[in-house]
Parts: C-alpha cells; sequence; structure tokens
C-alpha cells in the first residue's frame, strides 16, 4: 500500500513539473513572438483591427496563468505526500509506561536499632 502511494506521489510531482516547464517554454515562445499592432488614421478601424490580437493575447495570458496555477497544485500535493510518506516511515518513540515503584520491605530478622531512638527492637520478617 505504501508503495503505491510513494509511485503516485511521484507521478504526481513529475507531472506537475512537467506542466510547469511546458508553461515556460510556452510563455517564453509566445513571448519571444515580434506583436504587431497597426496604425492608421482613422480611430475606428485602429480600434477593430487592435482588439482582436489584443482578445487573443489575454486568452493566451490566462491559458499560461492556469496552466502555472494548474503545474504547481500538482507539483505541491507530489511533494506534500512523499513528505507525509517519509514521516509516517520513521521509527516512532513508544513511551514507556509508568511503572509505580513500590520501596522494598526488608526481609531480615533479628535484632535492628531504631533510627531516632536509638533502641533496639526485634524484627519480623515481612511476608
Amino acid at each position: 500500500m505504501r508503495d503505491k502511494a510513494q509511485v503516485s506521489g511521484y507521478i504526481t510531482f513529475f507531472i506537475g513539473v512537467a506542466l510547469l516547464a511546458f508553461t515556460f517554454i510556452s510563455a517564453y515562445l509566445f513571448l519571444s513572438n515580434d506583436p504587431t499592432i497597426p496604425g492608421s488614421p482613422d480611430l475606428v478601424s485602429v480600434f477593430g483591427d487592435a482588439l482582436a490580437p489584443l482578445i487573443v493575447t489575454c486568452i493566451r495570458i490566462m491559458y499560461l496563468g492556469i496552466m502555472g496555477w494548474i503545474g504547481s497544485l500538482l507539483t505541491i500535493r507530489g511533494v506534500q505526500l512523499l513528505t507525509q510518506l517519509k514521516s509516517e516511515t520513521k521509527t516512532e518513540i513508544k513511551p514507556i509506561a509508568p511503572t509505580t515503584l513500590k520501596t522494598p520491605i526488608p526481609k531480615t530478622t533479628g535484632i535492628q536499632k531504631a533510627e531516632k531512638t536509638g533502641k533496639t527492637r526485634k524484627v519480623k520478617a515481612a511476608s
């Protein structure tokens, strides 16, 4: 299951990068053309002749913008998927369950001195 997710992450990443590269190449080729806007003494004919290339240019710019946006989204999703998979594969440190510490009861028999008074007493064995 993990291998399929990793493969899909790489595929998504490379498709996004390829789309971004194609977008930049298309933008470069589009901008390297020499746009010519005709001039005329009549203002109405100038707007009529110049408006069509401007509309085509705006459509191409929107096309390039949407392609770049989709390419960057695919690249980001691919990177997120790959980093999420790598963070899941790291070994998790499981906390040790806390144990209650019991003070050991001495199992000695015989005579001992009390700490505070210094008197001797008999001690029974703890069971």
